[in-house]
């Protein structure tokens, strides 16, 4: 039985540390990805001068029921390569667009390591995929992104998307901003969950509690339909390469 909202908040107290194991999951050679080489990639599209605007914004634009998009991307802290086949044997899967140096990320970050640990041990899949661009925020390229998943422990891999091409598959246009697959069967992933993390911002006092995005997981895991009346995630926009779009 799925665990309660109300719990799942007490349960971030004490977080369980869990690996993301997939029994089944045979990486070859030729699927893994030399981490330096991407680094060297990053750096060589550095440019000396850079002007960035932020910009704060909403979720959305993505249909419920659409398909989980197919990806292949590289994962910085191991050079495995991961793709949406992967989880095909999970009955729902989250997948998450984050970077590193965004407040919003930032101010969810523990909580969201929190939450994936909890909801991992329960059947759920997890992946976190940054599409920033390294030539305006190279705090956000491969190499510190295998030093943020050490550091806060991420149970799921956290993948590169380097041509930015999967965050416009999937429609992913801020950070963080959350997608939540159910599979029924040999059906493909159809979105049921396209909303924020809670209503606590960086710049309100609400707690963190994840108490949106649990809901729906619970409500997922436990074969119930899900409310389409859903709060936008709210981030930071996407760091899309100088001169292109989303």
């Amino acid at each position: 039985m799925a665990a309660s909202p109300t719990a799942i908040t007490a349960s971030y107290l004490i977080p369980p540390r869990s690996a993301f194991a997939i029994s089944s999951h045979r990486l070859s050679s030729q699927r893994r990805l030399n981490l330096s080489y991407l680094q060297r990639r990053a750096n060589a599209q550095t440019p000396r001068r850079v002007v960035v605007r932020a910009a704060r914004i909403e979720s959305g634009g993505v249909e419920l029921g659409a398909r989980a998009p197919d990806f292949e991307l590289p994962e910085p802290l191991t050079g495995n390569v991961w793709r949406l086949d992967d989880f095909e044997l999970y009955p729902c899967l989250l997948v998450m667009f984050i970077c590193n140096h965004c407040p919003f990320v930032i101010h969810l970050k523990k909580d969201i390591v929190k939450l994936s640990n909890f909801y991992m041990k329960k059947g759920l899949a997890v992946v976190a995929i940054s599409s920033n661009s390294v030539v305006t925020h190279p705090q956000d390229g491969p190499e510190f992104m295998a030093e943020d998943a050490k550091m806060f422990k991420y149970p799921f891999p956290y993948l590169y998307d380097e041509s930015q091409e999967v965050a416009k598959e999937f429609g992913a246009v801020c950070t963080p901003e959350f997608f939540l697959y159910k599979k029924d069967g040999r059906r493909p992933f159809e979105l049921v969950y396209h909303g924020q993390f809670d209503d606590s911002r960086p710049s309100n006092n609400t707690p963190v509690t994840g108490r949106d995005l649990s809901l729906a997981i619970d409500l997922v895991l436990s074969c119930q339909p899900i409310p389409t009346n859903q709060k936008p995630s709210v981030g930071c926009s996407i760091k899309w390469h100088p001169g292109t779009e989303s």
